[in-house]
């Protein structure tokens, strides 16, 4: 039981670091990546539609980016979708393709993203420890309910800890190669 309360409460924290991944991955850097467009909607005849089921991407330089629509009737919304994001690009469109050059990062803007950035970790950690706080309520009940001793609960709050740590160890660590990667000029 206390093992399956374990085992739950990682694969949950492992959810979280995927979380805080696909955040960091949406946060610019100085180099175009398609990530960026993840968390963009676009009306797509009245629906909201991620941009990333309407097009293609191609990154042929450092900081441009080429959008291909697979149908061209969407141009227009990918093109205001764009627009109203906070992404600060103006897209040109070709009639084929959408070109984005993203314009170079200035320094209170990285300084803006790596404040982003720390605040994602921040409720990254946040829900791991809440994970863990779930955990331990699950292990106690279980004292409660007489299922399981005092002495295991001890050891599997113990346990939940060194799990919590690693976990929040891995989201450190990933905000330290964002913010690497976002000083890099």
């Amino acid at each position: 039981m206390i093992a399956d309360i374990i085992k739950d409460a990682e694969h949950k924290m492992k959810g979280a670091i995927d979380h805080a991944r696909e955040e960091f991955g949406a946060i610019r850097t100085g180099r175009a990546h398609p990530a960026m467009f993840n968390k963009l909607l676009v009306d797509y005849y009245g629906a909201p539609t991620p941009l990333q089921q309407l097009a293609t991407f191609q990154v042929p330089e450092a900081r441009t980016v080429l959008i291909t629509p697979f149908d061209r009737g969407a141009m227009h919304g990918i093109e205001k979708a764009i627009r109203d994001s906070d992404l600060g690009v103006n897209p040109a469109n070709d009639g084929n393709v959408i070109r984005l050059v993203m314009p170079q990062l200035s320094e209170e803007r990285r300084r803006e993203y790596i404040k982003l950035a720390r605040h994602k970790a921040e409720e990254s950690k946040v829900a791991v420890r809440n994970i863990r706080r779930h955990a331990n309520d699950a292990v106690h009940k279980l004292v409660k309910d007489k299922e399981v001793g005092e002495d295991d609960a001890r050891a599997a709050e113990k346990q939940l800890d060194a799990v919590t740590k690693k976990y929040v160890e891995s989201v450190d660590e990933l905000l330290k190669v964002k913010e690497a990667e976002l000083l890099e000029v």
